[in-house]
């Protein structure tokens, strides 16, 4: 028996929508860093990419369970002495959700190549508008799925 090792230049990627709304952080990121990588697919192989693209819609309705909203906290620092900013999840979901939802995300992705093109096929949005729609309008979820796009219920 042959083993078959499948070829990047023989894959075509999917179009996957999540809808953010009232779904919780670690669950959708989970699913989503799943389709990113492709390992829905029954010949997975983790050195190929295999990937999809990944539309998140309503990053602003993410939720988290129990006191995360005020006890989670979120790190940035430009490496300059003394400009460590700490924000709450409450914070940083006011003044930019979509970033939420990538760093969950980017933390569940290999580190390296690899991790950095399949983070590439992200996309996060606050609200639900897509806004490279094939006719170039601005189209809701349920009106953009077409052939190429999947709409995913987790």
């Amino acid at each position: 028996m042959k083993t078959i090792f499948p070829k990047k230049e023989l894959h075509v990627p999917k179009w996957f929508i999540l809808d953010a709304t009232g779904k919780t952080l670690g669950r959708l990121s989970t699913e989503a860093s799943k389709l990113l990588r492709g390992k829905e697919i029954s010949h997975f192989t983790p050195g190929v990419d295999l990937g999809n693209f990944v539309v998140i819609i309503n990053a602003n309705k993410i939720v988290v369970s129990g006191n995360k909203e005020t006890e989670k906290l979120y790190y940035r620092n430009s490496q300059t002495p003394g400009n460590l900013k700490i924000e709450t999840f409450k914070d940083l979901k006011n003044r930019i959700p979509t970033r939420i939802l990538e760093r969950a995300i980017w933390g569940m992705l290999p580190k390296g190549v690899l991790g950095r093109q399949y983070y590439r096929r992200l996309y996060v949005y606050a609200n639900n508008d897509i806004l490279y729609a094939k006719n170039k309008e601005q189209e809701t979820n349920s009106e953009a799925i077409s052939k190429n796009w999947i709409e995913v219920n987790i």
